[in-house]
């Protein structure tokens, strides 16, 4: 069964947007973008929330003349993967993306049944806080940035809830960044 993980960056105090909602200080060193082009390699489908696809449309629409090498090779990566996007107000959407037609659990359902590799991602905090509310998240990795930005959007929900989780594999960078992936211990 293909697994959902939950990966951004994050500020040390938690959060992945400040309260003005910049996260210009999450501008990834070559190093932690590398670690980036990892993770993409093994998504299959990725299911996001309206504010990120629209972020994410980026590097869908910039023209590739305007990209260095990393960049352009990031394109490459993230343009052709399928992407499911959560909205209400959305009536299209471009590339390789589509609006989800159900929930995030039956669509989460539906995708695990079919058959096929790579891993389940969700981007985006408030899609993210649904998902685990429902328990379907297997795994969680934040690239956790040497900086207190006071509030904004949190990675993690202010939900009442426990949740065990053992620690898979981490990392520090040489830019101070830190990365760390737990798996959900049921």
């Amino acid at each position: 069964m293909r697994s959902v993980t939950y990966s951004m960056s994050a500020s040390l105090d938690g959060y992945i947007v400040g309260p003005d909602g910049g996260f210009d200080w999450s501008v990834p060193d070559p190093e932690v973008f590398r670690l980036s082009f990892d993770e993409i390699r093994g998504v299959g489908v990725h299911l996001m929330g309206r504010k990120l696809y629209e972020t994410m449309l980026y590097w869908e629409t910039v023209d590739p003349g305007d990209l260095d090498d990393a960049e352009r090779e990031w394109t490459t990566l993230w343009n052709p993967l399928p992407k499911v996007v959560f909205s209400t107000t959305l009536s299209q959407v471009q590339g390789s993306s589509r609006l989800a037609t159900g929930s995030v659990a039956e669509e989460i359902e539906r995708l695990r049944a079919e058959p096929g590799d790579g891993e389940i991602a969700i981007g985006g905090a408030t899609l993210a806080a649904e998902v685990a509310a429902l328990d379907l998240i297997d795994e969680y990795r934040v690239r956790v940035y040497p900086v207190l930005v006071g509030g904004g959007i949190p990675f993690f929900a202010q939900q009442e809830r426990h949740v065990d989780l053992e620690l898979l594999e981490s990392r520090a960078f040489d830019s101070g960044v830190v990365y760390l992936r737990h798996r959900v211990v049921h």
